[in-house]
């Protein structure tokens, strides 16, 4: 269920603490931020979970996903897909979990330099 949720991930200036800022726009108010992309998906994730237990123990109803996931398939170089793997498995994630982060943290960075 949690992999249904948009997240944006985008850079924080040394003004607002350095790092990376982490928001799900769908749940109003969940956000979180790492010392890196990974940290802060991750921390991301963490607050996701909390928001939408406090929804389920006060009686709230849990906000849905404004865009259903979309599926895309992209073939990939064998030497890109070994690295890919890599990548995921040190970070105990999916390959499909990495891509999203990273493609959210490219799309987060170009928001943030305008």
């Amino acid at each position: 269920m949690l992999d249904q949720y948009q997240f944006t991930v985008r850079p924080l200036s040394k003004q607002e603490g350095g790092g990376y800022l982490v928001e799900y726009p769908d749940v109003p108010g969940c956000m979180s931020d790492g010392e890196t992309v990974d940290e802060a998906i991750r921390n991301g994730r963490e607050a996701l979970r909390d928001c939408i237990a406090v929804f389920r123990e006060s009686g709230r109803k849990i906000p849905k996903p404004s865009v259903q996931a979309a599926q895309w398939r992209q073939r990939l170089p064998r030497t890109l897909y070994a690295k890919l793997t890599k990548q995921a498995e040190w970070e105990g994630v999916s390959i499909n979990s990495l891509v999203t982060a990273i493609i959210a943290e490219a799309i987060g960075a170009k928001r943030g330099t305008k």
